[in-house]
């Protein structure tokens, strides 16, 4: 059976799509932007500040959905720059220790011009 996961400690989804599914104890997330849920802002105009943020929306969901960033198997990592490919790399390395699979790719453009974005699968281990 599917379920939904909301939390409102992440950014409210901007279209019609959930934050994240869970499906046969796995998590999938939707990709998250650098938006500071208290605000509604984009964090930071630097790829570190905004890195952080995605980071930390990805662990609100996962938390929410009874998981962590360690119980990562997959990411997806969306950049704005190729050029900001090693400053990104650093904040995402304090976050997914256990280095999950991974790719990763420049895009034209990401929703409100932010520079990263990022989505997960998880396994949730109860």
């Amino acid at each position: 059976m599917m379920q939904v996961v909301y939390t409102d400690k992440a950014p409210a989804a901007i279209g019609p799509y959930s934050q994240a599914m869970i499906l046969n104890g796995v998590l999938f997330t939707s990709g998250q932007i650098p938006v500071d849920p208290a605000t509604g802002e984009i964090a930071g105009e630097t790829i570190e500040a905004q890195a952080e943020q995605v980071m930390k929306n990805l662990e609100a969901v996962a938390a929410e959905a009874g998981t962590n960033l360690g119980s990562a198997v997959k990411t997806t990592c969306f950049l704005a720059d190729m050029g900001d490919f090693a400053a990104f790399n650093e904040i995402y390395a304090k976050y997914f220790v256990n280095k999950p699979a991974r790719s990763c790719v420049a895009v034209k453009t990401l929703p409100k011009n932010v520079l990263c974005e990022v989505e997960m699968i998880a396994a949730i281990e109860k």
